[in-house]
């Protein structure tokens, strides 16, 4: 039986053009200082497999996601700049979505340059004009010859003659005539075979005796008197031991910071997301546009006050008609942040705030614009609600910008937070339009926080 050739084996595949390098995207959620967190858990987001995006709390689960498996390592960016690691440890899930638990790590310090060694020359080049360091030569150096005394330098000498002996030793003088009388009033010092002093040793026994009666104590050994009730320290370390707690962040409270959080195998460039304005008075311009365009679809602009005439006087012209300034309401918790999301791509202004509730339920507001050919404000997205329809239009509350694609383009990130659930958002701005690339699947909130 002869088989078709085209179903025969033709060799290896070769697949490492095709190996998908994916990245992941988290949001880091802490309580206290960031350097040191009080409480921490890391809400995976998406992860992009080389095509498209996946939702990163169900991808490959068995049973916890592939986003958080231990020892995956998410680097923490802030405007496209990393401010620290997470390393994810453990990972569970809290009220129907999986997070992961571990602890954060500050960035590793740059290795410094090497110390330069100088250059150890052991002869003398004389015919080099780069200067060297030269060794300092040993007599016992194999080689080289020891220097010839100098007569003229002073010298020390001892006390020996000759013949070896020391200057009061009789058997190497010749004379006695020169060692030194001895003095009468000076004090000598006993053998120990003397009288005298074994007279002193019996003196001394004497005392040690009664000073050993005196002073002796008896002393038990510890181990020996065991107490049963005595309670005993463990040793060693226990099987349960430095097991990880149960996460103590637990819902959404008012002190909570979030961040950027991306795992990526390969090392890539970084884009910072800050735009640089060519005039600085025009970041001024547009912020109080903005915010008036934020009064207007929070209710917060004054109906216009009528305009007064003042009364002419003889003999003068009339006044034109004035009117009075109000002052403007006020923004509470207002954030503004521009993004140059691409190169080249101009400024992508984002202002986020709320009401203080004082006259009615608290009314939120999220902008997103750009400015037009003629410096005017153009809204690509808005967003506006109040605390009572929260679970019909969520506020929208901006994480950060982010590569989420690895295209070396950003995207911004959204929290849609309602009053009993919440979800992340990816959206793209191009050419003038803005439009949601991705979304999660909904997180039931456990203490829902009456503000942010």
């Amino acid at each position: 039986m002869v088989l078709p050739a085209m179903g025969q084996y033709q060799g290896q595949i070769d697949t490492s053009k095709n190996t998908q390098r994916m990245r992941a995207v988290g949001v880091f959620e802490w309580i206290g200082d960031q350097d040191h967190p009080k409480y921490s858990r890391l809400v995976p987001i998406c992860i992009f497999d080389g095509q498209d995006l996946q939702d990163a709390s169900v991808y490959m689960a068995q049973p916890a996601p592939l986003a958080l498996e231990s020892d995956v390592e998410y680097q923490l960016m802030r405007d496209g700049r990393p401010v620290g690691l997470f390393d994810i440890s453990s990972a569970e899930n809290q009220l129907g979505l999986w997070i992961g638990l571990g602890a954060w790590k500050p960035l590793p310090k740059a290795k410094g340059a090497p110390a330069q060694i100088a250059k150890i020359d052991a002869n003398d080049d004389a015919q080099s004009d780069e200067p060297v360091l030269h060794r300092k030569q040993h007599a016992d150096d194999p080689g080289t010859k020891a220097p010839a005394p100098d007569p003229n330098r002073p010298t020390l000498h001892d006390d020996t003659d000759a013949s070896g002996g020391s200057p009061g030793d009789s058997s190497s003088s010749g004379t006695e005539a020169n060692s030194p009388s001895p003095d009468p009033d000076r004090p000598i010092l006993k053998s120990a075979g003397d009288d005298s002093n074994a007279s002193s040793s019996d003196s001394d026994k004497t005392k040690k005796k009664i000073k050993s009666d005196e002073d002796e104590a008896y002393v038990e050994d510890v181990t020996t008197q065991s107490n049963p009730n005595r309670p005993h320290l463990f040793y060693g370390k226990a099987s349960g031991y430095n097991a990880p707690l149960l996460p103590s962040l637990v819902g959404l409270p008012p002190d909570m910071h979030q961040e950027v959080a991306v795992s990526d195998a390969v090392n890539r460039p970084l884009h910072v997301w800050d735009y640089s304005w060519a005039n600085p008075a025009d970041e001024a311009t547009m912020k109080a546009d903005m915010e008036d365009l934020a009064r207007t679809a929070l209710g917060l602009t004054p109906p216009a006050a009528p305009a007064t005439k003042k009364p002419a006087s003889k003999g003068a012209s009339a006044h034109k008609a004035t009117r009075p300034t109000l002052p403007s309401a006020p923004l509470v918790d207002e954030q503004f942040r521009v993004f140059e999301l691409a190169y080249g791509s101009g400024a992508t202004m984002v202002l986020s705030a709320h009401t203080d509730g004082s006259n009615g339920p608290m009314k939120f507001v999220t902008l997103v614009a750009q400015p037009d050919l003629y410096g005017n404000v153009a809204v690509l997205l808005k967003n506006v609600t109040d605390a009572a329809h929260l679970d019909d239009t969520p506020r929208m509350k901006l994480i950060d910008a982010v590569d989420a694609r690895a295209d070396n383009r950003g995207e911004l990130l959204f929290e849609l937070r309602g009053a009993t659930q919440r979800q992340f958002a990816l959206y793209r701005v191009l050419r003038g339009d803005i439009s949601r690339i991705f979304l999660t699947s909904p997180q039931t909130i456990a203490i829902a926080a009456p503000h942010p």
